[in-house]
């Protein structure tokens, strides 16, 4: 194999999340590179006609990261170190997944699987000065999560709202408690941090999420706000996503393991990259801009 290998740490389940159709894949997106984040970028854009037998083409470099965006036949990869590499995938390119036991069983696939945020193995050939991608892998478990993401996007709160309106009566009475006030104090907040392209809770993040509900159930009319952020790796789209999808686990951390009443949550939102805490530059300002803030708010008139 090629010593231009781009080896990545093991990437997360995704979550990170395809925002338009695979009916739209040959849709223009605006890429996202490294260069534009002040990293080393290795993208590369390639043209002309694929041949039918690519066996005696030269040997490219394996990727191993998450697709970050695509366009009509152009895939982004980005590694776990946020490196982007832009291939070209035709015909003659290999897609499967694996799942089963030992993970041995191989389901051949289209473009169309290729979702954005889906975390892929790739290995290449050069072609026309460029990429062209012999054989892409990636597990049926991450597809599936990322096709869930896919189709659930305008859904994804779904389970809060349906919480809420169980409260209904006890939201309503909040409601005419604080009617009209759009000013609250700020008593407190707790950010609780993540791996690169993941949502899943750390141990230490569940002890400070009760730790921060118990606090809050001890002020009177204290409601919270969660608001989760993303850093600066990938595109826009999966990082809206992504930031969405931590905020929406740590709301129902808060309200099914730390007893914490839906009707004393504000709405959740997710902010992407926005508001960073720390140099995104860095790996550790990234790590520390991975986070959800919760927010303990009490109202300004109610305290009067």
């Amino acid at each position: 194999m090629n010593t231009m290998t781009l080896k990545a740490a093991a990437l997360p389940l995704l979550a990170v999340a395809a925002t338009s159709a695979p009916a739209a894949f040959a849709q223009e997106l605006e890429p996202v590179t490294a260069q534009a984040r002040g990293q080393t970028d290795s993208q590369i854009t390639v043209f002309g006609e694929v041949p039918s037998d690519i066996s005696n083409l030269p040997e490219g470099p394996e990727l191993e990261g998450f697709i970050s965006s695509r366009t009509g036949n152009r895939v982004q990869v980005t590694s776990a170190n946020g490196v982007t590499t832009e291939v070209r995938v035709a015909d003659v390119t290999d897609i499967r997944s694996t799942g089963g036991f030992l993970g041995l069983s191989k389901n051949t696939l289209g473009t169309d699987a290729l979702f954005n945020g889906l975390p892929v193995t790739v290995q290449t050939v050069e072609f026309d000065s460029g990429l062209l991608a012999s054989r892409i892998r990636f597990k049926n478990g991450d597809l599936e999560t990322a096709r869930m993401i896919h189709s659930g996007t305008n859904q994804r709160f779904a389970r809060n709202e349906e919480m809420i309106e169980e409260n209904a009566a006890a939201t309503e009475a909040l409601r005419g408690r604080v009617a009209n006030i759009d000013q609250y104090n700020i008593r407190g907040t707790t950010n609780v941090y993540f791996d690169t392209g993941k949502w899943e809770l750390s141990p230490q993040a569940e002890y400070q999420l009760c730790t921060v509900a118990q606090q809050a159930a001890d002020m009177d009319n204290a409601v919270l706000l969660v608001v989760g952020y993303t850093d600066n790796v990938g595109d826009e789209d999966y990082n809206q996503v992504l930031s969405e999808r931590r905020a929406g686990r740590v709301v129902n951390f808060l309200q099914q393991r730390c007893s914490w009443q839906p009707w004393r949550m504000m709405t959740p939102t997710g902010m992407s990259e926005s508001d960073p805490l720390a140099d995104n530059t860095t790996a550790a300002g990234r790590a520390q801009n991975r986070r959800v803030s919760v927010n303990i708010l009490t109202s300004k008139a109610l305290e009067g």
